[in-house]
């Protein structure tokens, strides 16, 4: 697998993962005790911190890509043991 792939594939799991864990952690105005601004939506974040999130994100992408690439060199689960559709029958 080439260094790109690589990299292509660990951008893939960071925005995944950063994706999947912003909601985590959030704060409202009402729960952070403090007054909304007008406008403001009642589910808007107090003090959101993207640089936490990226963070965060950056050591669970390179696991999950470290897994991703030890399968490929390994080959742990193949297509053959996911695919779990029956064969078509042979036509005649």
């Amino acid at each position: 697998m080439q260094i790109t792939s690589i990299a292509a594939i660990y951008f893939l799991f960071w925005v995944m993962s950063a994706f999947i864990m912003l909601p985590f952690g959030v704060r409202t105005a009402e729960e952070a005790g403090e007054e909304q601004v007008p406008g403001q939506a009642e589910s808007a974040p107090v003090n959101f911190r993207p640089g936490k999130l990226a963070l965060r994100a950056t050591p669970i992408a390179a696991v999950l890509t470290s897994l991703f690439v030890a399968n490929y060199i390994n080959g742990w689960v193949t297509v053959a043991d996911i695919d779990f559709l029956p064969k078509p029958p042979e036509a005649a």
